[in-house]
């Protein structure tokens, strides 16, 4: 597990696609080299990045912090010139220039990034913590791979969202989640890379239900066209008193009908194993921030996600923080199992949008 060195902090090597302005790398990995006003706990002695752009960052805030870029994954891993081995991992697999597939699906080299560091892992016979930011994998088969090479290794492994992990705005006594019966959370963005946040949510609340997770039945996405979405919503097939609530909790939101602003939203159908319901509708317009309601015994309660619009992303802030801690004692912080299913109920919602039809989601029967 990590170790305190002579200098006091936690040595890391970060693996990014590319580090610029408000990217994922820049935001999280720039926190740590001391950037966004930000005081680090932990160091990151270095670097790869996968892409260059020209509005690069990496070379200036390394020659800046003196830590070398690598060329290759094993290389930053192995961080040679340093006289003791790392202490963790940080992954970060989002923005760049990376083609999509046929599902619409960003093909972030994930696996790759993650396959390359357990193998010179491997070599130093290390075990460190590792943290993957985001969905596993836009494949679920490379996701549960990534999961399982872990686990087996007993790797300790944080990734997923930032924003399960923001206030709650107004504070809701959580006790109300173990008996959740059905939630709507709203969202916005793109339906893969914004989805994933709003899955996210969705899963840090449902998880708390009585008992556990149970796992999930079958998924269903709907574009968005021709108004599919209000009309599921006219035919009862999810609750339009949830949304309501959800909209109310999101602040200066113009007082309209939904509708009329966003005819065409898309909507996510997650059905449980347990009969528990999910439903994600997300806006291109309406909304910039997430919010959500739950039903629990005849009762409602709705609440913002209080994330950030602006630099310098509080969200963030938070989220490297955790990052920090875990790299420090290697308590996972949430359920590992949580990012696995996450990632296998965005791979679906892509293969149920690109099939145009409702999936069983046998793959997903997991508990936890």
């Amino acid at each position: 597990m990590g170790g305190y060195r002579a200098s006091g902090k936690v040595k890391v090597a970060a693996i990014v696609t590319e580090y610029r302005y408000n990217s994922h790398a820049e935001v999280i990995v720039g926190r740590l080299l001391g950037g966004l006003s930000y005081n680090p706990l932990i160091e990151v002695v270095s670097l790869y990045t996968d892409q260059v752009p020209e509005n690069d960052m990496s070379r200036g805030e390394a020659l800046r912090c003196g830590i070398p870029i690598y060329l290759t994954i094993r290389e930053t891993i192995r961080s040679s010139h340093c006289t003791e081995p790392i202490d963790g991992v940080i992954l970060i697999g989002e923005h760049g220039d990376y083609p999509l597939n046929e599902k619409e699906q960003m093909m972030y080299p994930r696996r790759r990034f993650l396959e390359e560091t357990i193998a010179a892992l491997d070599e130093l016979d290390l075990m460190v913590p590792i943290f993957s930011d985001k969905h596993l994998a836009y494949e679920f088969d490379d996701a549960i791979w990534m999961y399982e090479q872990m686990r087996a290794r007993g790797i300790p492994f944080m990734g997923g969202s930032s924003i399960p992990h923001c206030e709650h705005v107004p504070t809701f006594d959580q006790r109300h989640l173990k008996t959740l019966q059905e939630v709507v959370v709203v969202s916005s963005g793109g339906l893969e890379g914004y989805g994933i946040h709003a899955l996210e949510v969705l899963q840090s609340l449902t998880e708390q239900r009585e008992g556990g997770e149970t796992g999930v039945r079958s998924i269903h996405l709907l574009r968005g066209t021709d108004g599919e979405a209000w009309a599921a919503m006219d035919r009862g097939e999810w609750p339009e008193d949830l949304l309501l609530q959800a909209l109310k909790a999101i602040p200066n939101l113009p007082a309209v009908r939904p509708r009329e602003v966003e005819p065409d939203p898309a909507l996510f159908i997650i059905e449980y194993r347990d009969g528990t319901k999910g439903y994600i509708i997300q806006f291109k317009r309406l909304v910039e921030q997430w919010s959500f309601a739950f039903r629990h015994q005849q009762q409602v309660t709705a609440a913002l996600c209080d994330s950030d619009l602006d630099r310098p992303f509080a969200h963030f802030e938070r989220l490297t923080r955790m990052i920090e801690a875990f790299m420090m004692d290697g308590q996972e912080p949430f359920p590992a199992d949580r990012t696995l299913l996450t990632t296998g109920m965005i791979c679906y919602a892509m293969d149920s949008l690109y099939e145009g039809k409702k999936l069983d989601t046998p793959k997903l029967d997991m508990t936890y």
